[in-house]
């Protein structure tokens, strides 16, 4: 059996205007999907959600993965076993975790020799494919680890910090929130157009802050960024409640992750101060993870 891993991610900055050709600053997370295979005699994914063969409504991610697969080699039959640290939904880049540890447990199955650069390629236009419309930013991300520019996609210095997690507990959907931000645009190009212009320049300021490792600035900054995002009308009220808790707790800064209207918020926090940030999230209603960030993306395990 082989078995391969890849991170999740957060945004530190440039969620949305990324949509329009702005700059984004995407950082891996030690939150990882595993992805376990060995030959067997007929197609098996076992996951949370049940066991199955080919099924593009339960494992629509690793269905396709399957499929796309079998253009490069013969895949007569497969046993497939996933677990994941990452809560779906929630704006860390599950969708793209898994379908990046799927294709990487399957090259190296089936011996197809495909690089990184090609696995995040074929990550990007399975995305694509089952949602409709994908930004390469997670796929990217969950690939390559550590902290990239998108979609410039330099790599930056890795932050040695701590990052806390607040999940709301609400479903939220990307396709419909994108589309709510695209209308607004249009309906205010003149407004919304410069917003996320300034959503650009936070990102690219904020890319002289990671560099340096300036942890105060850079938090300073994703509170900026957030306010942006609350103009964007991508907030809600249990996503500002953690967010504000995680502030009042000390951590350097705190923002939505994602798409927003539910799913998680992130706070960037020093080592010492973790726990107390994580306890405050707690008790304003959030599930909590600390983690870090992580400069491996998709290994062997």
């Amino acid at each position: 059996m082989i078995s391969c891993s890849a991170p999740g991610k957060i945004y530190l900055f440039g969620e949305h205007a990324v949509v329009y050709g702005e700059t984004a600053i995407a950082c891996a997370v030690e939150l990882r999907t595993r992805v376990r295979a060995e030959f067997h005699d007929s197609i098996i994914i076992q996951s949370q959600i049940g066991r199955t063969g080919i099924d593009f409504q339960k494992h629509p991610y690793i269905s396709t993965v399957i499929e796309k697969m079998k253009e490069i080699t013969p895949i007569k039959g497969v046993f497939l076993e996933v677990d994941s640290d990452i809560p779906v939904g929630s704006g860390l880049g599950s969708s793209a975790a898994v379908t990046i540890a799927s294709i990487g447990v399957l090259n190296e199955l089936f011996g197809c020799g495909l690089s990184l650069e090609e696995i995040a390629k074929m990550g990007h236009e399975i995305e694509i494919q089952v949602q409709g419309a994908a930004s390469p930013t997670d796929t990217y991300v969950s690939t390559f680890g550590g902290v990239v520019t998108i979609p410039e996609r330099r790599k930056l210095r890795t932050p040695d910090c701590g990052i806390v997690i607040g999940d709301t507990g609400v479903f939220s959907s990307t396709k419909e929130l994108v589309a709510n931000v695209r209308k607004l645009r249009e309906s205010y190009p003149d407004l919304i157009g410069p917003l996320m212009a300034s959503i650009g320049r936070i990102s690219r300021i904020g890319e002289s802050l990671v560099l340096a490792g300036d942890y105060p600035s850079i938090g300073r900054l994703m509170n900026v960024n957030q306010g942006l995002l609350d103009a964007l009308g991508v907030n809600i009220l249990e996503l500002s409640s953690l967010i504000y808790s995680a502030r009042g707790a000390g951590a350097f800064g705190a923002k939505i992750t994602g798409a927003g209207g539910g799913g998680c918020m992130v706070a960037l926090a020093a080592p010492d101060k973790c726990i107390q940030v994580a306890e405050a999230i707690e008790n304003s209603g959030g599930k909590v993870t600390i983690t870090k960030p992580t400069e491996q993306g998709l290994k062997l395990d």
